[in-house]
């Protein structure tokens, strides 16, 4: 190889490699599969972040997350210590980045340029003047299909350098996690129940935001339990002083409150039917679902005939859409399986949530345990009448028992459950090969008539008055 030639080689590896070099701040864009650790930051709401640092100043700092997203942060909205390791590493990184990575104090700003992929381009520039100037020397040369060949070659490094210089260049936008909780909007909320409004009925003050109703859903019900404790829907009054309440104004607990040690009493959450969901464990510690405790939709009845949920009425989004499928006591919103823009569900932290683009947090409903909640996001009032695990929120909606509880009946499997009439139902179990029947109406003066049919045959009618 003439001196010419070794040269131009050389000189192309050093502006690729120093191109590769340029712009040196920690961090690059991480893909999911690369294995990357993110750092954990927390904020004094409560909030806990996954980013690695990328730039800042003393406002704001930076993380870099998955696909190259910015996420901008506001320093005093950190704990004390991650808030000193952010401040050092705003220090550190002045010493020897160039000043453009240094940003000014009044902004951030939501776009900027990839030097990285500037100075390969550069570099393919000059590599495709030196190939033409080489490629000429061989043409007068050779004028064969050498040429060709070295043509050939030379495109394809230029391919793959410039997939390399591609491979991991996104740009970033940066989004701001707010320090504060904005207060959430009635409209937002009204949004979420008015697919629903033919059998709730919603209304709001400054605090909280109220759903009434009879706690008896529009779907099927009890069809598919194989663990049945004899209870059977009937309607609830939830409503006035004793309907449901939504916080307007959530506030992240400084420590969540797990659902597998609290909350096995009472709500935690109102979907948008206004039907309440329970703790995905019973007031024994055990999860329903896996028992068999509950329907085809997610449901049971408790103690007081009042039907209501304890795993995600996911079926709900076949009407809500994108809309929230329910809200959490806290004041949260619970979505279904997708993100609220309709993408795909992103990772859940273990309160089952997360917090979205605009920094708002929000639950998920999923088929798997905990289903709603894991644990309380946000503040709660437990009943001081209460004590762990079977402890509650409050202020809450409370059924009314009509008749004594039942008791489980062994190896009873309901097969269906239909209206007979107005305000009237029949429920059909089996046992083995023998079915049984419970029948039962209400009058329009809360007259409740039971008529029990077992698997031998034997009848046994008894009535029961609402007051």
């Amino acid at each position: 190889m003439k001196r010419s030639s070794k040269f131009t080689a050389i000189l192309i590896f050093l502006i690729v490699f120093s191109a590769g070099l340029t712009s040196a701040h920690q961090g690059g864009h991480f893909h999911k599969g690369d294995g990357t650790i993110f750092s954990q930051w927390h904020l004094k709401n409560g909030t806990l972040i996954s980013g690695n640092y990328h730039t800042g100043n003393s406002r704001f700092i930076e993380l870099e997350q998955e696909e190259g997203k910015l996420l901008k942060i506001e320093l005093e909205s950190l704990k004390d210590p991650d808030k000193q390791t952010a401040t050092a590493r705003i220090e550190h990184f002045k010493t020897f980045n160039d000043p453009v990575h240094i940003y000014p104090d009044y902004t951030i700003p939501h776009h900027r340029t990839n030097y990285r992929f500037l100075w390969i381009s550069i570099a393919l520039f000059i590599l495709t003047l030196l190939i033409a100037k080489e490629s000429l020397v061989i043409l007068k040369r050779f004028r064969n299909g050498l040429t060709k060949w070295v043509f050939a070659t030379c495109s394809f490094s230029i391919l793959l350098v410039l997939g390399f210089a591609c491979k991991k260049s996104t740009e970033s936008v940066v989004e701001t996690i707010p320090s504060t909780i904005p207060k959430t909007s009635t409209t937002f909320i009204d949004s979420a129940f008015a697919p629903f409004k033919a059998t709730v009925t919603t209304s709001s003050d400054n605090t909280y935001y109220y759903v009434s109703s009879n706690g008896v859903p529009t779907h099927g019900m009890m069809v598919g339990i194989t663990s049945w404790q004899q209870q059977v829907p009937i309607p609830q009054s939830y409503t006035g002083t004793n309907s449901w309440s939504i916080p307007l104004q959530p506030v992240y607990a400084e420590t969540p409150l797990p659902t597998t040690t609290n909350l096995m009493k009472g709500a935690v959450a109102i979907a948008v039917n206004g039907i309440p969901i329970f703790n995905a464990l019973n007031n024994r510690g055990v999860d329903s679902y896996l028992i068999g405790e509950l329907d085809t939709w997610g449901g049971h009845c408790g103690r007081a005939d009042d039907y209501h949920y304890h795993a995600a009425p996911l079926h709900l989004s076949s009407t809500s859409g994108e809309l929230p499928i329910a809200f959490a006591l806290d004041g949260f919103p619970v979505f279904g399986s997708k993100e609220p823009d309709g993408s795909i569900m992103k990772e859940l932290d273990v309160c089952h949530g997360h917090v979205i683009s605009n920094g708002v947090y929000h639950y998920h409903g999923t088929t798997n345990y905990p289903y709603v909640v894991g644990s309380m996001k946000g503040k709660v009032t437990l009943d001081p009448t209460t004590t762990a695990p079977e402890n509650q929120i409050i202020p809450q909606a409370f059924a009314s028992p009509l008749r004594p509880a039942t008791t489980p009946l062994s190896g009873a499997v309901i097969t269906a459950f239909a209206s007979t009439g107005t305000n009237a139902y029949k429920l059909t179990y089996q046992i083995g090969s023998k079915f049984g029947y419970v029948e039962y109406n209400w009058d329009a003066s809360n007259k409740y008539t039971y008529k029990l049919t077992d698997v031998s045959g034997a009848v046994s009618t008894t009535t029961y008055q609402r007051k």
